[in-house]
């Protein structure tokens, strides 16, 4: 007779706990135990024999009248002779299921010898479309299908809606349940810069910017600290489409120095928002909005401060297409700069935000899901870093960016332009690029992903040979990227080196890209003025037309500004318990990727210290890339 001690342990999430029958089978080298029903927490499973070294545990809910999942946290065994074992499982198990869970050391598909364990995930190996063999009976978004939103578009998960997905009710209560009910307010323009300030809370940083957007040297500085700090690049050669001359810049550049010289000093910087040209732009209550495709040269002085010094808003020189300089009257270099501010506004949320870490994300997560068994030690590494995306992300599809209906797409100007803005007709140059988040990537987190694989992948062959890993990286640049070579994603990995830079990546999109575009759209975008949404007057043509009410009636007006102030409320927040390094789900059991993760976690204080210090004595604060203001997943 051989004696096991089990205990099975319900996850502390909200509503984790069931009162459907639950059972577990122990399936061992040499064979397997009989089902136990659960009825206490700590209990044990007598076996005529000992079932050999524990392979796998076997969970099964069973409901006779009502549907009440459960969230299993992990299984732990005490086996005869005193060996343990843990089974790491956080999921819920819904409906009536059967769901295997592997013991919990990270393992390749080369490092299956029985045939049992190569036969439990010979599925996922296969990939799409038999389903995962740990889910013996399908959960609601599995099979893990792709359906296309888009034309043009990365590959999102085939589901309606969230309630198509397992449950999580943290996500319901803490993110779904506020994601809509937008305010209601009268279409009207508002009567003063003053009175837009009385619609947010006077928090610091909304306030600051209230004071300070007319500025040019707070213009220039979001394009270093703000939103989207991604669109700005060094200019040495100015392109013909914007004839700036030496003259209109003079002043500007201050004496002693001339156009050519600065350009050549790399002091002359170019924000070029050609994508948006010819997009066409949407309404607003049956009124026509429109859209500029603005650029806007800066010049970085002597102190590093940078500041605009001409601004062109369209994309062809000429008569109706003046250049806006620092010396015109006040309203229209001010126009003019809110013009770029609402180009930014677009590019931004659509690009920078939406398309290159949410959709991106979804990408990752749903090839993760698809390719990678629970036991993969990549899908370890990365599984934290997914946690809700695929939530926030079908609800964005089903409120803010849907086609019609009850969506916050309409207060913006561009209406459903936003699908030609990621799709085909005005798609960057070299399509859907992989983000860079392997070069500017923290040393901390290059060198935890490093020590990781390093443990895992003893050499290249490793990689090369790993067929799960192959699947999972050729879905991601079949599906994601649409198999265009020029989006820099590889199709297969055949170096440790690869591997390594491409999770770098995959992990720096998720948590620190996302933080960085997103957490501060509060902050500077609840002053409309500095982050208008709409315009709804063409852009000038002529220098000396503008003035404060004509200001007044181009930006948008009350109601649209409140409803996307509810937008950018809601996704600058943040949950407070999974922040950059903290993996309370301890899904690695061997004793060297829990030091990688002590140790990653050890540096991520340090960082966070380092950049506490650094910005004591300002004034606006830079708190973005701050590890302790950074989730480790996209959930917003």
């Amino acid at each position: 007779m051989a004696t096991y001690k089990v205990t099975v342990t319900t996850g502390e999430v909200l509503e984790a706990g069931s009162s459907n029958s639950i059972s577990i089978t122990l399936v061992g080298s040499q064979g397997e135990s009989s089902k136990k029903w659960l009825f206490a927490a700590e209990f044990t499973v007598r076996c005529e024999r000992d079932l050999g070294p524990l392979v796998l545990v076997r969970l099964h809910k069973w409901r006779l009248f009502l549907e009440d999942a459960w969230f299993c946290q992990d299984v732990q065994v005490t086996a005869p002779g005193g060996r343990s074992y843990r089974f790491p499982c956080y999921q819920w198990l819904e409906d009536v299921t059967t769901l295997e869970l592997r013991e919990g050391a990270g393992k390749k598909p080369a490092d299956d010898v029985l045939d049992i364990l190569k036969e439990h995930r010979l599925g996922v190996a296969r990939g799409f479309p038999r389903r995962p063999p740990e889910v013996t009976q399908a959960s609601p978004c599995s099979p893990r299908r792709w359906k296309i939103f888009a034309e043009g578009w990365p590959r999102c998960l085939d589901v309606g809606s969230i309630h198509e997905l397992q449950s999580d009710a943290k996500f319901s209560c803490e993110r779904g349940s506020n994601f809509v009910g937008f305010l209601l307010f009268q279409h009207t323009s508002w009567k003063s810069l003053d009175e837009m300030r009385s619609i947010f809370s006077k928090t610091k940083v909304p306030e600051y910017v209230a004071r300070h957007w007319r500025e040019d040297t707070f213009f220039g500085y979001q394009y270093l600290n703000g939103n989207n700090p991604v669109v700005i690049r060094k200019c040495t050669e100015l392109p013909e489409k914007f004839p700036v001359t030496p003259a209109m810049v003079a002043d500007s550049l201050g004496a002693g120095t001339t156009l050519a010289e600065e350009l050549q000093a790399g002091r002359i910087f170019i924000v070029d928002y050609e994508i948006l040209e010819g997009l066409p732009a949407g309404t607003i209550h049956g009124r026509q909005q429109y859209v500029a495709a603005p650029l806007c040269l800066l010049h970085q002085d002597a102190g590093g401060l940078l500041r605009p010094i001409a601004i062109q808003l369209s994309q062809r020189p000429g008569p109706t297409s003046p250049i806006f300089l620092p010396s015109d009257s006040e309203w229209d270099w001010l126009l003019a700069k809110t013009w770029v501010r609402n180009a930014d506004f677009y590019v931004h949320q659509i690009l920078s935000h939406l398309l290159r870490t949410h959709l991106f994300g979804e990408v990752f997560t749903i090839a993760t899901l698809r390719h990678l068994a629970s036991c993969h030690p990549i899908f370890k590494l990365l599984i934290p870093h997914f946690r809700f995306t695929l939530h926030i992300n079908t609800l964005a599809r089903t409120v803010l960016i849907n086609r019609g209906g009850d969506s916050a797409a309409p207060s913006t100007g561009l209406g459903e332009g936003h699908l030609r803005l990621v799709g085909p007709g005005g798609r960057p140059a070299g399509g859907h690029r992989v983000p860079g988040g392997d070069l500017t990537a923290p040393v901390a987190r290059r060198s935890f992903v490093t020590g990781i694989v390093a443990f895992y992948y003893g050499d290249d062959a490793a990689v090369r040979g790993d067929a799960e890993l192959q699947a999972w990286v050729m879905d991601i640049f079949t599906n994601g990227f649409l198999g265009r070579a020029s989006s820099g994603v590889p199709s297969s990995l055949r170096t440790v080196a690869e591997l390594t830079k491409f999770l770098t990546m995959v992990i720096f999109t998720c948590s620190s890209q996302h933080a960085a575009v997103n957490n501060g759209q509060y902050d500077l975008g609840a002053f409309m003025p500095n982050a208008p949404s709409s315009m709804r007057h063409p852009p000038p043509e002529e220098k000396g037309r503008a003035f404060e009410q004509h200001f007044l009636d181009t930006v948008p007006e009350v109601d649209t500004t409140a409803n996307i102030l509810v937008a950018l409320i809601l996704l600058s927040s943040r949950l407070d318990d999974r922040r950059l390094g903290q993996y309370p789900e301890e899904r690695f059991t061997e004793p060297e990727p829990r030091r990688l993760i002590r140790d990653f976690r050890r540096r991520l204080e340090e960082l966070g210290d380092d950049v506490e210090e650094r910005h004591r004595a300002a004034e606006l604060r830079y708190r973005y890339l701050d590890p302790r203001e950074t989730e480790n997943s996209i959930s917003i």
